[in-house]
Order: structure tokens, then sequence, then C-alpha cells
């Protein structure tokens, strides 16, 4: 059923009201004025352009924050009441989502396989492999290293190195990240190789007993510090590929 069909006919007009002003543009007001005008309201636009109009604006209403909607003269509340209204999803910030983790590996293959077509002419070759692997530990490393403290605070709730040595974990996304660049290069294999595959081991046996021996439910702090991802098997996939790349360098040495 269309958001059209779902509301009465008399109930086609929406008024909202929302912060304009020379230094801030709220993005919530422009997301609700883009969801109204797709849902096929009328939209009344209401700026409130200085602080005291807005807070005037909250104390008439009773309300805490803005925007706020009102459809048919009934007040609807901010943007995501309005989502609710129109029978849309409302995300929770603090849900436990692989998305983030999800997004990456997709577009660090996409990336190896187009890297590998333009290089070998086709897309699906073992460079195309060796290049996955490669481009994510980078992408992963660089997304500690946004926040290192933050890291490091969450990465301690179940790296056993980390644990007995807490410098490691202000070490690990320098080390990480310097592996996957030198594995991309293919070059100091001596270096690469045996970094990649000790981060890896250790961080494989570090998750497999936090979450399959003590069964603790934790954040996995892979994509960094302030991430809801669940630490688990999809977790073990960072310090598995690891493993992996190194053992396969470490077999075409020789």
């Amino acid at each position: 059923m269309s958001d059209m069909s779902r509301h009465p006919a008399d109930s086609r007009k929406a008024a909202i009201y929302r912060m304009v002003m020379p230094k801030h543009v709220c993005p919530y007001g422009l997301k609700a004025v883009h969801l109204l005008k797709r849902a096929g309201y009328e939209v009344e636009d209401h700026h409130l352009e200085t602080r005291e109009e807005t807070d005037a604006f909250k104390t008439q209403h009773g309300v805490a924050t803005t925007p706020q909607i009102f459809i048919g003269g009934r007040r609807i509340g901010g943007h995501d009441d309005l989502r609710r209204f129109l029978g849309k999803s409302v995300t929770d910030p603090k849900a436990p989502s692989y998305r983030p983790v999800a997004a990456l590996f997709a577009m660090t293959a996409l990336t190896a396989l187009a890297a590998s077509h333009h290089v070998a002419g086709s897309a699906f070759t073992m460079l195309a492999a060796e290049w996955f692997i490669g481009f994510s530990m980078v992408v992963l490393a660089l997304l500690k290293l946004q926040n290192m403290e933050s890291f490091a605070t969450m990465f301690l709730n179940y790296d056993l190195l980390a644990r007995r040595w807490v410098p490691y974990g202000y070490i690990y996304p320098f080390a990480e990240g310097a592996a996957g660049v030198l594995m991309v290069g293919h070059v100091l294999n001596w270096l690469s190789v045996p970094t990649a595959l000790f981060i890896g081991t250790v961080g494989a046996v570090s998750v497999f007993k936090a979450v399959y021996v003590d069964r603790r439910e934790l954040k996995c702090a892979c994509v960094g510090g302030s991430s809801n991802v669940p630490l688990g098997f999809v977790s073990l996939t960072e310090n598995l590929m690891m493993i992996a790349m190194a053992l396969w360098m470490a077999a075409g040495a020789f």
C-alpha cells in the first residue's frame, strides 16, 4: 500500500517548523521536507531563523527539538516520528550491525577487481584476490587510526596480547596497515608475512576464545572503536584473511 492511500485525502497538507539560520540549517529539517514531498504532501515550510524564535516555538508547543511536523492540524513530531507515521523504518544508532564490515569488504573487493582488470586484463585473477586482502587490511587499519584511544580501549575487551601488554593495542593498527601496504606491493615480504601471520593468529585466537569459549557478547574493534559490529564469526574474517594472505605469500616465496 502506498503512502498516498494510507492517509485520508483531506490530510494531504503538512506544515513543518525547522531551523534555517545564517550559520546553521537543520539537516533533519531538510530530510523531513524531502520525505513529505515524496509522500505527496503539500508542504508549508516555516523557517525558525533565530535561536530566540526557535526557543519560543519549543516553549509554545512543549517540545524539546526541531523540526516539528504537523499534518492535518495534528502534531506528528520530529523526523523519526515522521518516518514512523509514513510507515518507514527508523534506524537505531546503537543497534548491532554487520553493515560496516560488509560495506568495507564489498568496496575493497570491487576495487581489487577493477585494479586487476586494468593491470591484467581480467578482473578474476589471483592478483585480485591478493589485492582484496591487502586493500582490506589497509582500510581496516585506517578506520582504527581515526581514533586510536577508542580502538585501543575496545580492543582490550578481548585481545589476549593487549591485555598482557597494553601498548600492543596502539601498535596493532600500524602493523596491520604496514603489512597490507607491503603485501599489495609485494615488497619486503620478510617483514609483511610474519607481521600479518602474528597479528592475525593472535587476533583469531582472541576472538575465538571470547566468543566461542567464554561466550561473551562484545563489540568488535575491527572497524574502529566507535562501531556496533558484534564480535563473532564475521569478526574472525579480518584475522583469517591476514593468516591466509601470509601463508599464501610465504608459500610463493619457495
